[in-house]
């Protein structure tokens, strides 16, 4: 039988044992993996490593057969990464929801790869199942990416498509994709914006909500039928500290600046390695009560309800505080003072303008503010 989804889904069980062999022989992904463990390491060293590092590869997947061996052992290194990388992860709201059902997780968009990560080291560390994964194509430009994104239970949102007719037909059939999961018992995590919220304000896109409801003509419902069926929940992530601050501060400057702002080609990448590994402090992963009634009646109440939602679920944190009394060169007091050293010290190699940008971003909790 066909499979009109074998492009952009997950990886099946069957799927598991051939990609991590090829993923297994890659140069590519071997130098990474050294690179990532040892990042001050000479290239000549590398060299003589990456056959021994090859094998250890191929023995520590050796046992991995189905996708839950690979989610179990992505898990271990999940909760080294969130050891390393942040002083505790507090998540909230799963008690409000039905542990037997799938659930439409819309969530903020901060950071690449730990958004997802963290929803679903949320969901493991709670004995839920995970969710699915959203993940534009923009981002698996590395064939090895892309094989480890779709192991690890991610479906790919074809971004890059320019032809509207082609564009439409392939958000159709996304729709569908992600509705017949959630049939199938399979959450879905989405952000509520392509991109990541880079100033701080977090603001649902409309066109993502109608993008999701697009399975609904097919079977003659409304938006509201529609979304009733796919059971959306509002999930706000926060990260006391952002790892890429510095770097999203600049990007808004010169975006501002210059009109337009042109990515490395290695950037997604480099942020996304600083994402995963910097420092984030405290985070929070909070879910939302599931959206009925008159919230899902159009596109534009559903967005609405969306970022109350996120507004009220909004942990205010004395950085936020610092960042806001810094920019109105007022003084702090208590935990402020600490986060205020910090962020001087983060805004220290920027200019006026990038350090007063990265400072807006960190006060918009405490001002509520929509830019200053």
């Amino acid at each position: 039988m066909l499979d009109p989804y074998a492009d952009i889904r997950p990886y099946n069980d069957q799927e598991v044992k051939p990609v991590l062999q090829r993923l297994s022989g890659s140069p590519q992904l071997i130098n990474a993996l050294i690179r990532y463990r040892y990042p001050a390491m000479p290239g000549w060293l590398l060299a003589l490593l990456r056959p021994f590092i090859s094998r250890k590869l191929r023995q520590h997947i050796a046992r991995v057969e189905h996708v839950k061996d690979f989610q179990d052992m992505v898990a271990d290194w999940v909760q080294q990464l969130v050891a390393n990388s942040t002083d505790e992860v507090v998540v909230q709201g799963l008690d409000k929801l039905d542990h037997g059902t799938s659930y439409l997780l819309i969530s903020n968009h901060r950071d690449i790869a730990m958004d997802p990560t963290l929803i679903n080291y949320s969901l493991h560390q709670q004995g839920w199942p995970t969710s699915r994964i959203a993940i534009g194509d923009n981002l698996l430009r590395n064939p090895d990416i892309a094989d480890i994104m779709r192991l690890n239970k991610s479906f790919i949102v074809k971004r890059s498509l320019t032809n509207k007719r082609e564009k439409l037909k392939e958000l159709q059939r996304l729709s569908a994709y992600i509705r017949e999961s959630l049939e199938a018992d399979q959450s879905i995590w989405i952000a509520q914006r392509e991109g990541r919220a880079k100033d701080g304000i977090d603001k649902t896109d409309t066109a993502v909500l109608k993008m999701l409801a697009l399975n609904g003509r097919a079977r003659d419902e409304s938006f509201a039928q529609t979304m009733a069926a796919m059971r959306p929940v509002p999930v706000s992530i926060q990260y006391e500290w952002d790892p890429c601050d510095a770097e999203k501060a600049r990007e808004l400057v010169i975006r501002k600046e210059s009109g337009t702002y042109e990515k490395s080609s290695d950037e997604d990448t480099r942020s996304i390695l600083r994402g995963l590994t910097g420092y984030k402090g405290r985070v929070f992963v909070d879910f939302g009560k599931p959206l009925t009634g008159e919230d899902i009646e159009s596109a534009e109440a559903m967005a609405a309800a969306i970022d109350r939602q996120m507004n009220e679920l909004t942990e205010l944190l004395p950085v936020h505080k610092a960042a806001a009394n810094l920019l109105q060169n007022r003084p702090c007091e208590g935990d402020e003072m600490k986060a205020a050293e910090e962020l001087k010290r983060r805004t220290a190699a920027l200019t006026e303008e990038q350090g007063k940008r990265l400072l807006t971003t960190y006060a918009v909790p405490a001002k509520g503010i929509t830019g200053l």
